[in-house]
């Protein structure tokens, strides 16, 4: 989870996953060409999106394929937003019960 969070911690890092959420499936020239910085950082974040599980590779003959892999990102969302979110719902809930048994009362 160190190295998902890491990766998540750049802005750069998020924005080549907005990419590929955007277009699935780029090669690293197409990656490059939306970005302003050398194909060389471009390679190193996206290395540290593989390590973090982020992205998956899919080679087509000598052309490497980038995917989005929104798993591990859904894993934080339950573990860290879907818990407290929950109750939230269920205080609204309660609060429009509440509020219904007023309104039929009156």
């Amino acid at each position: 989870m160190d190295k998902l969070f890491k990766a998540l911690a750049d802005g750069t890092r998020r924005e080549l996953l907005d990419q590929l959420f955007a277009n699935n499936g780029q090669s690293l020239g197409e990656l490059c060409k939306q970005m302003t910085m050398s194909r060389q950082a471009v390679t190193k974040h996206l290395l540290l999106l593989e390590e973090a599980n982020l992205v998956t590779i899919v080679w087509q003959g000598r052309e490497k394929l980038h995917y989005l892999n929104p798993v591990p990102i859904a894993e934080i969302y339950e573990r860290w937003i879907g818990k407290f979110e929950r109750h939230r719902i269920e205080a609204l809930n309660t609060l429009k019960q509440a509020l219904e048994e007023d309104t039929n009362h009156e």
